[in-house]
């Protein structure tokens, strides 16, 4: 697995400990200034053997540069089979057995595996541990047509080692490679907790203000905004999903109650120390009921890629038919000059 982490102290050593029982062998972490304690958990690891660590002091973030130099670097001096690019509040969930029993499985000629992302949602910060109160997620087909959601459906890409892999930035997919993607299956999930507390939250976007620089989307330019002219406590609470939204959520089918990471990190956690134990575990195989919610959720995520195309099909269609009316107006005034 390679990992970018930045101040995550509050999740980095539940997500490497996590990957290491589900079948990771070894981590690639880049730490780009962390000032919290990240450095120090992602040393300790590396002092166990499970992880090499690389210091990164840039100001501006380079996501598919660093996660290209990892990737390639896992392959050629750790000679890696495959690859699981990652962020430190993803946790990678196999249906069934463990990462390394799941990808031992796929055919060679296949070299792209993608996973189902499980959005979870924030809720009322109590002091408590993320996984402890964070167990709800937004139902996949929940905000299939809402193109500013954060939690709209989308897959990322594990892949085959390739001395020569590009990434794109987030390392959502792979950049003019001749390895060949496996289509309508998803034997992974990843389980993402981007927003798990307020300093969390504030922390991270300050970062990514000096990170990113200028490059800003939408939402970006809105949280860019928010830090600027002190909303910011603002905009995170209108992110937090309080007990009566909850209940109203699952009552309606827009949310879905998934324990399974919480479950996991209990069973992980050592009694003499606190931390976790690193013994593997195994995952359980779906039942013949979880395969049939499973591929519902595969077909939402089918539904918002025909809701995508038709999006940009429509703007397609506005801007051709701009340029075709200045067209017009041109020729017409010039004849009747």
């Amino acid at each position: 697995m390679t990992l970018r982490a930045r101040d995550e102290a509050d999740i980095v050593d539940a997500q490497i400990a996590f990957h290491l029982n589900a079948g990771v062998d070894v981590v690639v972490a880049i730490d780009h200034s962390s000032t919290d304690g990240t450095g120090e958990i992602l040393e300790s690891y590396a002092r166990q053997g499970y992880l090499h660590l690389i210091r990164e002091d840039a100001v501006e973030m380079h996501e598919g540069e660093w996660a290209t130099r990892m990737s390639r670097l896992a392959a050629t001096e750790l000679q890696a089979d495959w690859i699981i690019p990652s962020d430190a509040d993803e946790f990678w969930w196999p249906r069934g057995g463990s990462l390394k029993e799941v990808l031992a499985s796929i055919p060679e000629r296949y070299g792209i595996v993608r996973a189902l992302l499980r959005q979870f949602v924030p809720r009322p910060d109590d002091g408590t541990f993320f996984a402890e109160r964070m167990t709800a997620r937004v139902a996949t087909s929940a905000p299939i047509n809402d193109p500013t959601s954060l939690f709209r459906p989308n897959l990322k890409s594990i892949h085959r080692a390739d001395p020569g892999v590009t990434l794109s930035a987030g390392a959502h997919t792979l950049r003019d490679t001749s390895l060949v993607p496996m289509r309508g299956w998803y034997p992974i999930e990843f389980l993402h907790y981007p927003i798990r507390s307020y300093a969390q939250c504030e922390r991270k976007y300050r970062n990514l203000q000096s990170s990113l620089g200028t490059r800003r989307n939408s939402y970006y330019e809105d949280v860019h905004r928010a830090l600027e002219q002190g909303t910011f406590r603002e905009l995170y609470e209108s992110l937090v999903i309080d007990d009566e939204a909850l209940e109203r959520g699952l009552a309606d089918g827009s949310l879905v109650h998934d324990t399974r990471l919480r479950d996991v990190l209990r069973s992980l956690r050592s009694a003499q120390n606190g931390g976790y134990t690193l013994e593997g575990i195994g995952f359980p195989r779906p039942t013949v009921v979880d395969e049939a919610a499973y591929a519902v959720d595969v077909a939402a995520l089918g539904e918002a890629d025909v809701v995508r195309v038709q999006r940009r099909l429509d703007e397609l269609e506005q801007r051709v038919a701009a340029v075709e009316g200045g067209l017009l107006q041109r020729i017409a005034r010039r004849f009747s000059r």
